[in-house]
This record gives structure tokens, sequence and C-alpha cells, in this order.
């Protein structure tokens, strides 16, 4: 779909999934902050990210070697490969990338690989959704098995504005609590989404303090890309939450089981 105001964007089941105008905000939020967190990524692992836009992002670390992707859809991937290069930037043709069809929690329950950060760019735990149980304590705890010592994992979290924090954004932040010893949430404004969006980030390492400066550093000797939303200020941003999603956070009890999942409505 082709818009005055979002340019050219990905539409699922009649939901916004990524537009050109504001992707980076998204892309660069869901990955910089993760990846920053680890001192030398060299082995990634993707899950869903059909768009390419993460895939992308991953790329532009300088340390990376190899970055294995799984998303189930197919048909959507070879569209976005066609239909939105501005998001994928050729970054499936990287000789870096592997790309996988297949379910992300039976190719982690599988593998023998082993990580330095995992990202999970997957669509809504919506009921009856194909992505339901990859935000279990379940699944976490698969894929925390196959990250190496340092190792980080972040995942998207779903709106995290006033009227819909809870949905999701709080339960997947605890769920991942019950898993890994350290966790952060993060929250950007996506313009498309109409709300604030969460995004959490877990490992068994303490995360790095680093100054706005600091940052900026990293950015500069770490990355081979230009950013065009993260910096060191929208980093301390980032993790500045408001009062109602701190409080969420803390209060939130609920954990997402296999057997009893939480949805987003």
């Amino acid at each position: 779909l082709d818009s005055e105001l979002f340019g050219r964007s990905l539409i699922l089941d009649g939901k916004t999934q990524s537009t050109e105008r504001d992707e980076h905000i998204y892309h660069e939020t869901l990955v910089r902050t993760a990846m920053l967190c680890n001192p030398e990524p060299k082995q990634a692992f993707i899950g869903g990210g059909g768009e390419g836009g993460t895939l992308r992002e991953v790329l532009g670390h300088k340390s990376v070697k190899r970055v294995t992707m799984v998303d189930l859809d197919s048909e959507v991937v070879a569209l976005c490969r066609e239909y939105l290069p501005n998001h994928h930037k050729g970054s499936f043709d990287d000789s870096r990338t592997s790309l996988i069809h297949q379910d992300a929690r039976s190719y982690l329950q599988n593998t023998s690989d082993y990580y330095d950060v995992i990202i999970l760019d997957l669509v809504d735990p919506l009921e009856g959704g194909t992505a339901a149980l990859l935000y279990t304590q379940e699944f976490y705890a698969i894929a925390k098995a196959r990250l190496n010592p340092g190792g980080v994992l972040v995942t998207q979290s779903g709106p995290a504005g006033l009227l819909n924090y809870t949905e999701c954004f709080t339960t997947i932040f605890n769920t991942l609590g019950t898993v890994f010893d350290h966790t952060t949430a993060t929250q950007v404004h996506i313009p498309a989404f109409q709300t604030l969006w969460g995004f959490t980030i877990a490992s068994d390492t303490p995360f790095p303090e680093a100054s706005e400066d600091e940052v900026d550093a990293q950015i500069a000797s770490r990355l081979a890309s230009t950013l065009k939303y993260y910096d060191g200020v929208s980093h301390r941003n980032m993790l500045a939450l408001p009062k109602f999603q701190r409080e969420g956070l803390e209060s939130e009890d609920r954990i997402n089981k296999d057997s009893d999942p939480v949805f987003m409505l």
C-alpha cells in the first residue's frame, strides 16, 4: 500500500506492520540498544522480521559475521523483497545472511548453533495467531539456551500507551524476568501505530551503563551504517519510562505460559 503520509507500507490482516516514513524508529530501537549491550556480537538470530528492516540494522554492525533469519511466511518475505527495497536495502542478498522459512520456536529448539544476540521481530501475540507461543515462558527458556555467555535477547513487546500498555507489554516484561536475571524495557512513539511501542531486553549479564557521549562513541566505532533516529540522547529517552509504565511493569504478576497465554486484544 502506498500512502502520501507514510509512503509504501506493509499491511497484514488490515493492520499496519511497517511504513517507509517511520520504520527506522522501530527497527533502530529494536536492534541498536540490544546489540550495544554485547561488546562484540558476531552471531545473530532474527525471529520474524519479514520486511528486512531488522536484518538491515543487524548487518550494520561491523562485528557481525553471520545472521540467521527465521521467518515462517515465505510469501510475505518475497513480497517485501520486491516491493519494500527501502526497508531491506539488499540485506537479503548479503553473504552473511542465512534466510530460513520455518517456525522460529521449532528452529531454536532443534539447532545446535549459539548466538550473541537473539532479536524477536514477531507479529503480535493474537489469539489464534502464528506467534502466540513465541512470547511464552517456555519459548524464552528455549531461546535462552541458544545464547552464548553474555548473550542478549530483545523482543518487540506491543503497544505501550496509556490505554493499552497492559495488553501484552507488561506481561512480556514480567515473563522474561522469570527466565533471565536482568531485564529492561524501552519505549518509543511510532506514528504509524498511533501509540507508544514497547520493547524488552533480557540477559543473564548486567546491562552496561553508558552516558549519551559514550553511546555516541559506541555508534561511531561499531557501526558501518548511518542512523536516522538512535543516538545517545534517544537512548536515554527510550529508557526513561513514564510513571504509568514503570508502575505497571512493577506490579504485573501475570506470566505468559504455553498452557495459559496472554493475548493482545
